[in-house]
């Protein structure tokens, strides 16, 4: 329907407009030092009502005259048209302004301290959302991370800012603002997620620095990321999604998570290419524990992050995170891999003084305990058995083992048997290098000791390992330490034999008194050089040390004390018979205490009494 012809469009158009430019152009900070140091949302709400009035004035204005039908008074709408552009115009900056220092003087650093997840919060029981235990170190302590149960949004802005925030968006983005409102928004939002990320220790380093660092200095940056990582996806950025829904509710369903994107995109880049650089680094064992640590947690963290960044403009950080859990797993499976090599390829050939326990054994057996307790991640982890030798291979440089004895077995105890077949497999090689025989079985009796005791001294081990292969272990270590007695005491024992003694003849009393002296010299001497040396080899561990020296006892003191009592007058009865009998059998027992220690002692053993 045509307006009558007196109407006049600007007539109809100027007071409500007028009274709302007057308003605006008040508040214009391009024209009034007045309007520059003052805010409006800093003073008298009246004021702010009135001021929000006037834009929603002006928009209604904006629209009226994109409708007006075209009339005579053309002149006219070009000049109430130009008006209210610039009336937006102005309105919208002075808005901008407002968000801006609204933004800014309720933006407070959270007190980050106060954020932190405890780290001895108990996990639930069910495995069911892949709740897995993490340890902050390489002890056998372990830290429980929850899933998104553990969300805990906080208020970052109080909410009567909240409503003036909103109520300005509202009409900046009506206006086709959208992309100012953004904007101003995402850099005030993301100056304070910075600060936070400051706060909790997160730096900005590339993937290149971090892969440079000494591992001694990456080991702390990761403890430190896993606590700042949950804090970060957890309640920050939680609660920067839920101040852009609060802001932004009714608005329009993607600007939101526009706002969102652009506060949090690159704090998020930021804090996920840490654990990036870890999972595609160089491998070593050393790295195991932790790269597990931030596998862990960032597969507890996993629901939580797709929960908070579950709209499609965040495909992106999901994806990142899943991709760096993934190659954090392949990693873990790559440095088992390269684990079981380094033992296999071990190349020390000194061997360790007296016979103890080798270094390398004491490293794998530690490290192998430490694979236990991570036995639940391990075990979803570790999906092949390991590429080992077979007795039908024919290769000498691999040792051999057969599944079919060990049916039953998950792929990750495998290869933890394994490992322990390929340490003693190296331990054998090693053993070849000493001179002596005996100390040979010895050093094997020692390791293979110190591998059952490590295994019996952790529960989750011994469950994986085994009792069937322990029992298989326990009979090698004995039968060393057999095989050590045999080549020790067999020679020394054969002098105490009544062949070769007696002699026929009618004048004689039936035993060769020069045979018995030789005999008496050749024992003194031989036991005078086994107490000598053996007195400087080492069975560390006190229990097994004196199980091999009562079983020595056993064999030594018996025979030594019935040859004695068989022969001992035939020597007292001719000259110096002390040159001959040097030492008593309560001697002998003293001198066995010796055995073992790992020192030198006095090169003769005290004489027996007169």
């Amino acid at each position: 329907m045509e307006p009558p012809e007196n109407y006049s469009t600007s007539t109809s158009f100027a007071e409500p407009f007028e009274d709302a430019q007057k308003i605006i152009l008040r508040w214009d900070s391009t024209a009034s030092e007045e309007a520059r140091e003052r805010m409006i949302f800093g003073g008298d709400r009246q004021e702010v009502d009135l001021y929000l009035q006037a834009v929603d004035e002006i928009q209604k204005s904006m629209s009226s005259t994109s409708i007006s039908p075209p009339s005579s008074h053309h002149h006219d709408q070009d000049s109430n048209s130009n008006k209210v552009n610039s009336a937006i115009q102005i309105a919208m900056a002075r808005l901008e302004d407002e968000f801006r220092n609204i933004l800014i003087n309720h933006t407070s650093p959270v007190e980050v301290d106060s954020l932190f997840i405890p780290d001895h919060a108990p996990a639930p029981a069910s495995s069911l959302n892949h709740n897995t235990s993490s340890r902050a170190d390489s002890s056998n302590s372990s830290a429980s991370y929850r899933s998104t149960s553990s969300i805990r949004e906080i208020d970052l802005i109080p909410q009567e800012a909240v409503a003036d925030l909103q109520s300005i968006a509202k009409r900046m983005i009506s206006a086709g603002y959208l992309r100012e409102c953004i904007q101003v928004y995402g850099s005030v939002r993301k100056s304070a997620v910075d600060a936070s990320f400051r706060r909790l220790g997160i730096e900005k380093l590339s993937i290149g620095d971090i892969q440079r660092l000494e591992w001694e200095a990456l080991e702390t940056k990761i403890r430190r990321w896993i606590r700042a990582a949950k804090v970060c996806v957890r309640i920050l950025f939680a609660s920067e999604k839920k101040l852009c829904e609060e802001i932004f509710y009714g608005i329009g369903t993607a600007i939101d998570d526009a706002c969102f994107m652009e506060t949090v995109k690159g704090p998020a880049i930021q804090l996920f290419n840490f654990a990036e650089a870890i999972s595609i680094g160089r491998r070593s064992p050393e790295k195991m524990f932790k790269i597990l640590d931030l596998h862990d947690a960032l597969m507890d963290l996993l629901p939580d992050i797709e929960v908070v960044f579950e709209s499609k403009s965040a495909d992106s950080i999901r994806v990142q995170a899943a991709e760096i859990l993934s190659r954090l797993a392949e990693a873990a499976r790559g440095i088992l891999s390269e684990f079981e090599s380094a033992v296999l390829r071990e190349p020390s050939r000194v061997p360790v003084p007296g016979g103890t326990i080798h270094p390398l054994t004491r490293y794998v057996m530690n490290y192998i305990s430490l694979i236990s307790d991570y036995k639940q991640t391990l075990i979803e982890l570790i999906m092949s058995k390991p590429s080992t030798g077979s007795r039908y291979s024919g290769d000498p440089t691999t040792p051999d083992m057969e599944f079919a004895e060990l049916e039953g077995k998950t792929p990750l105890a495998l290869h933890l048997i394994w490992i322990i077949v390929i340490l003693q497999f190296n331990l054998e090689g090693k053993s070849k290098h000493y001179k002596d025989a005996s100390l040979a079985h010895l050093f094997i009796m020692n390791n293979v000791h110190y591998i059952v005791q490590k295994i019996k001294g952790s529960p989750e081990l011994r469950e994986m390992i085994g009792d069937d292969y322990l029992r298989k272990l326990t009979g090698k270590f004995r039968q060393a330490a057999t095989s050590y007695q045999r080549a020790t005491w067999v020679s020394v024992l054969y002098c105490l034999r009544d062949e070769g003694l007696h002699v026929s003849g009618s004048f004689s009393s039936g035993v060769s008194k020069s045979a018995l002296r030789e005999r008496f010299k050749t024992f003194n001497a031989m036991f005078e050089e086994v107490h000598r040396t053996q007195a400087t080899w080492l069975i560390p561990d006190s229990q097994l040390r004196e199980e091999l020296r009562i079983s020595m006892s056993e064999k030594l003191i018996p025979a030594y004390r019935s040859f004695l009592g068989r022969f001992r007058s035939h020597i007292e009865s001719g000259k110096h018979p002390e040159n001959y009998i040097k030492y008593s059998v309560e001697d002998l027992e003293s001198a066995v205490l010796d055995f073992f220690e790992g020192y030198p002692v006095s090169q003769h053993l005290r004489r027996r009494s007169q």
